[in-house]
């Protein structure tokens, strides 16, 4: 075992505190990562807080994980000491069912995935996550990362990346289409900055026209300004595919409108609250609304390798760890362009 340091939460109604507990050894495929940059997602305080139930405490949350292999084990054969690596929403699986075997680890049909926090290891402990210095991860669920990128603006595509990159891919976004992204958030800006650069014609929805020359910055390009029927009326129809970012409760119904007929609307923010659609809506033009969740390991190693070929990295403010908390607070508020990322150099200051 390896003493760690990080930052957990001890209940669902106490701040993160500073927080020492024990890594396991680093197994025969297993690399040991000094965690460099850590990306803050809105569930890790859905999940701090026990927002949707079943947390798991103390917790040390972080899934977006950047850093060096410090220690390689004696089967190791991917990574050596050095290599700059990524870990993302989870780091381990049955490997053996359908989905595990297709790349789809996510979806293990035996659920066994193994989160990257709030979880337990096979043998019963509990797994921590990258608000810490250190991490040992399977070879096999470890990520390349390449040295070319900004590593801190890096780490929000292990989960905002890949969440919005999946669903673009699964469902042929690309040349000639038309694409709405509901949200302009750490999930929104990425899935701005795909579609663009898949080919696709974007079109931002928003509620406030504040937001309008940053998601051409990211783009864009057009904005729809949602409070108006009259703009919403016009746009009825015309969109092949949106994708809907948003963590909040909302009416999904008045995007199912804009979609043509067979189009596809996908579901990747997790509201805390269930949404209601009329059967009417989906029917009268043969219209899909799904959901999506990450991608597998090696979907999330191509979006990484794209990332590097057409230099896509997250917008971010680099914070010290001792401000988590503040940063909570404004990430509920949507006060952050777009994502916040840990430098765990400032876990030395403590």
């Amino acid at each position: 075992m390896s003493r760690a340091f990080g930052y957990a939460a001890i209940t669902k109604s106490d701040p993160l505190v500073p927080y020492s507990f024990e890594r396991r050894d680093v197994g025969p495929n297993d690399v040991q990562i000094e965690i460099l940059f850590c990306g803050v997602c809105h569930s890790d305080i859905h999940q701090a807080r026990d927002e949707w139930s079943g947390s798991i405490y103390p917790m040390v949350p972080g899934h977006e994980i950047v850093g060096k292999v410090t220690s390689v084990g004696s089967a190791v054969t991917k990574f050596v000491i050095g290599d700059t690596v990524g870990v993302g929403v989870f780091i381990d699986s049955c490997r053996i069912c359908k989905s595990c075997t297709q790349g789809e680890e996510q979806y293990c049909d035996n659920g066994e995935t193994i989160f990257t926090y709030n979880a337990k290891y096979k043998d019963g402990s509990i797994v921590y996550g990258g608000y810490s210095n250190q991490i040992v991860v399977d070879e096999n669920y470890t990520l390349k990362i390449s040295p070319s990128l900004n590593l801190a603006a890096a780490a929000p595509l292990l989960c905002a990346g890949i969440t919005t990159y999946s669903p673009m891919r699964h469902w042929g976004v690309g040349s000639g289409q038309r694409v709405g992204i509901v949200g302009l958030g750490g999930l929104g800006h990425m899935a701005l900055k795909f579609a663009h650069s898949l080919g696709a014609h974007v079109t931002q929805f928003t509620t406030s026209l504040s937001k309008e020359q940053d998601a051409k910055r990211l783009g864009a390009n057009e904005v729809i300004l949602t409070r108006d029927p009259e703009v919403l009326k016009k746009a009825a129809g015309s969109f092949d595919f949106i994708l809907d970012t948003v963590s909040a409760p909302h009416d999904l119904g008045q995007y199912l409108s804009l979609l043509k007929r067979d189009g596809h609307m996908v579901l990747v923010g997790l509201p805390s609250e269930s949404s209601t659609v009329s059967a009417f809506t989906l029917a009268g033009k043969r219209l899909s609304l799904s959901g999506s969740i990450i991608g597998g390991i090696a979907q999330t190693q191509e979006m990484l390798d794209y990332c590097a070929e057409h230099n896509i990295v997250s917008d971010i403010e680099v914070i010290p760890i001792q401000i988590i908390n503040e940063a909570f607070e404004k990430v509920i508020k949507s006060d952050v362009k777009y994502r916040f990322v840990i430098d765990m150099a400032s876990l030395k200051d403590e």
